[in-house]
């Protein structure tokens, strides 16, 4: 007889077996993300579904939704001018608020990355737009700015020169919202500012050796290294661009005559003001498809002009 305890049973060691092993380390890592996977299925996913059925119908949030079918979207592209206006007005802001913006955000990227004292300060000096600009408090001073008597006329008036009532001029009223937008380039300034500091310094000092000057270094190091950061930016910006709301809702509400009626505000119009939710959910879906387009077409022209190091090439 064993006098050793437990050596008598000959019960067999149970073992886990690689896929076992694997389903509980998913497991675990899922009960981690279950909350945010939560919130995205209710908060995001749910209302996304709900909003495309509702496209299809005609709900004024008072009565039951009505199905419709595709009128939504044919009264879109064929019986409503304010869809084309609105859609106009949108491309031309992109078009020129989104290069100015990330241009001026390179160039005091630039400064910033002289490496002289205070350079940190001055970073969050010019970021603090980009966190208020979208607040009622800017929207007012953006218009005491540009009003009848406001400061831009008034130092106008130094030189002689009539001012006008700018946000509510025809041919200015969009200016007004692209200089703001301008305004904001303190978030892809500290992206690009964090780019700049990640090119090699030997690639300059090469450059200088060999007796490039600025202009040839902006162009030959400086822009080529920095083109996975221009990608990154450009993508938010043309996003961030079509869904711009804020400032011309604050500022012009759309006027005058439409000059400044931004897509997102004109969706906001129809969904809230005039209670057609059915068609402002038709709306939404439609400039979902084109963010998704540009978005592709951007991806798609980077194989062409984003170069990464690590490939020694482009993407």
């Amino acid at each position: 007889m064993n006098s050793q305890p437990g050596l008598s049973d000959n019960k067999p060691i149970k073992t886990i077996s690689p896929k076992q092993r694997d389903f509980r380390k998913n497991l675990v890592a899922y009960a981690f993300i279950s909350p945010w996977l939560f919130g995205f299925i209710a908060i995001i996913v749910g209302p996304m579904l709900y909003s495309f059925y509702l496209s299809f119908t005609s709900y004024d949030l008072l009565s039951a939704p009505r199905w419709v079918g595709f009128d939504n979207y044919v009264r879109m592209f064929t019986s409503d001018p304010r869809f084309w206006t609105t859609l106009k007005v949108t491309l031309i802001f992109v078009a020129i608020a989104v290069p100015l913006r990330l241009i001026f955000a390179l160039g005091i990227a630039m400064l910033m990355n002289t490496g002289h004292r205070g350079s940190g300060f001055y970073s969050l000096i010019y970021y603090v737009p980009s966190i208020i600009g979208g607040s009622v408090a800017v929207a007012v001073i953006w218009r005491q700015i540009f009003g009848r008597e406001g400061a831009l006329n008034h130092v106008l008036g130094w030189f002689n020169i009539e001012g006008y009532n700018w946000f509510a001029h025809p041919d200015y009223a969009l200016s007004v919202l692209i200089l703001l937008i301008i305004w904001q380039f303190g978030s892809p300034m500290v992206i690009f500012l964090a780019g700049l500091r990640q090119i090699p310094t030997e690639l300059y000092e090469a450059a200088a050796v060999d007796g490039a000057n600025r202009i040839h270094c902006f162009f030959k190091i400086t822009l080529p290294m920095l083109t996975p950061v221009i990608f990154f930016n450009l993508i938010f910006a043309i996003i961030n661009g079509f869904l711009t709301f804020t400032q011309a809702f604050l500022i012009t509400a759309g006027g005058p005559i439409d000059r400044t009626l931004l897509y997102a505000l004109y969706l906001y119009q129809n969904a809230f003001e005039y209670f057609r939710m059915g068609y402002a959910s038709a709306l939404a879906w439609v400039l979902l498809l084109i963010i998704g387009c540009l978005t592709a077409i951007v991806f798609l022209s980077s194989k062409k002009w984003v170069y990464y190091e690590s490939e020694g090439g482009k993407s």
